[in-house]
């Protein structure tokens, strides 16, 4: 029985990682779409401040308002921060196809800095996966080509990314309230982005009502549900595990274009997508470290 609620507790867990995946996916011409009439840091502030607040105010019916680990939450925000202003500003300057493979390095920079951070060696069957999903991604994507300000900026976002989820991955495994500290996060990422938006005297407009509509959608979906989500996940779940799932984001992108979107069926695409998919379910495979001797 225990064993059969581990499994289902795995398969939920893995399900809601598919769904950011998927999600993040979705919308990452929407973003772009987006910049058209709103400045990328005032995007950052609006959507994290909305989701926090929304999450504040459910904390607080449930009796269990965000009172300490501020410190913490600070730390995570900063990293969160980096992330996210790094990846809105560089698709100003960048291709599609050059972003999504490179911030998908963070399926690289994971076990890299699990290693030179936690000193936690990666199996080799971690590596190799990490390796297989890379390859993936530069297959699906098209690789890297004339690289920019906006490249610089995609391989910050990759490296916080990276950073994000191992401590995710420690902070839930200390057993941290995953609602409370998404909302600090929310609040503090939202509260940083507005602050330097005020020192650089940005524009704080939005231009259009279908724009504010997409800002309401991006801290109702991608930002509040899939983060909430991927912090439930990581109580659970491998650091490793949790980027090789996020490595779909660019299938699901692609698969959202190929249906919603009509767009035809590039076989190298798939065949990239296939490649990740081959690298996640390698991931699973457990292999006896010594050979059982019988008689």
């Amino acid at each position: 029985m225990k064993l059969f609620l581990a499994h289902r507790k795995t398969f939920w867990a893995d399900a809601g990682l598919f769904y950011a995946a998927a999600i993040w996916g979705s919308t990452f011409f929407i973003v772009k779409d987006a910049l058209s009439g709103i400045d990328p840091v005032v995007l950052v502030a609006y959507r994290f401040l909305l989701a926090g607040v929304l999450l504040l105010l459910f904390l607080l019916l449930r009796g269990t308002p965000p009172k300490t680990g501020w410190f913490r939450a600070l730390f995570l925000s900063l990293i969160l921060w980096s992330l996210y202003i790094s990846q809105t500003v560089g698709l100003k300057y960048t291709t599609a196809s050059n972003a999504g493979f490179i911030t998908g390095l963070f399926v690289l920079f994971t076990p890299l800095l699990l290693l030179v951070i936690f000193r936690r060696k990666p199996t080799v069957i971690e590596a190799v996966a990490s390796g297989m999903s890379v390859a993936g991604l530069w297959v699906l994507t098209g690789g890297l080509s004339d690289m920019n300000v906006g490249d610089s900026l995609m391989i910050i976002a990759a490296l916080a990314y990276a950073l994000h989820v191992l401590y995710s991955d420690k902070y839930m495994k200390a057993g941290v309230d995953p609602y409370q500290i998404s909302c600090q996060q929310f609040l503090l990422v939202g509260g940083l982005s507005l602050l330097t938006a005020l020192v650089l005297d940005l524009p704080l407009s939005i231009a259009s009502e279908k724009i504010a509509w997409i800002v309401v959608f991006l801290a109702l979906a991608p930002t509040l549900s899939a983060f909430v989500i991927q912090m439930l996940a990581q109580r659970i779940t491998s650091p490793v595990k949790v980027t090789l799932i996020f490595a779909f984001e660019p299938v699901f992108a692609a698969l959202f274009a190929w249906t919603l979107g009509d767009e035809q069926i590039v076989v190298h695409r798939a065949l990239g997508g296939l490649l990740i998919v081959l690298a996640l379910a390698l991931s699973g495979i457990k292999f006896p470290l010594k050979p059982k001797h019988q008689g």
